[in-house]
C-alpha cells in the first residue's frame, strides 16, 4: 500500500450558513455540494474540504458511519510565496484577526486565523515542510 495524498479533510461547525459564507467570501472557494443542516463541501484544488454539523453527523444511520468532534480543528491551505501579502490583506480587509504569522526554519511562511466556528485556519507556503 502507498498513500499518495490526503483526499479530504473535515472540520465541524455549528453554523453551516456562517461557515459557508466565510469560506466563500474570505477564501473565495465555491461549494461543491451541500445537504441542509448536515454539511457543505468545497473543492480545493485536488482535495476536498468538508464542513459538517457535528450534531447531525454524530447520528448513526445511512451509508457513512457516524462521526464528529468537539473543539476547534485545524486546516492549512497551501499558497505560493508571492501570495502571502495578498492573503494577509484579504484577511485584514474583511476584519479577520490574524492570530500568528510565522516564518519557519525551512523558509516557509504561515498565517493563522479563525473561522466563525473557532477552527484554526492557516495559509501556508509549501516550503513549511521543506
Amino acid at each position: 500500500m502507498k498513500i499518495n495524498r490526503i483526499l479530504e479533510t473535515c472540520l465541524y461547525v455549528d453554523d453551516l450558513t456562517a461557515a459557508e459564507k466565510f469560506y466563500r467570501q474570505i477564501l473565495e472557494i465555491e461549494p461543491f455540494s451541500r445537504v441542509h443542516r448536515r454539511h457543505v463541501f468545497f473543492r480545493c484544488g485536488e482535495s476536498m474540504l468538508l464542513l459538517f454539523n457535528p450534531v447531525e453527523t454524530a447520528k448513526s444511520g445511512g451509508e457513512v458511519p457516524a462521526h464528529g468532534a468537539q473543539g476547534p480543528g485545524h486546516v492549512a491551505f497551501a499558497i505560493v510565496p508571492d501570495q502571502i501579502d495578498l492573503c494577509r490583506r484579504q484577511l485584514q480587509e474583511n476584519g479577520i484577526a490574524i492570530e500568528a504569522e510565522i516564518t519557519w526554519p525551512s523558509g516557509g511562511q504561515s498565517i493563522y486565523f479563525r473561522d466563525p466556528a473557532g477552527n484554526s485556519v492557516e495559509f501556508a507556503t509549501v516550503q513549511v515542510w521543506g
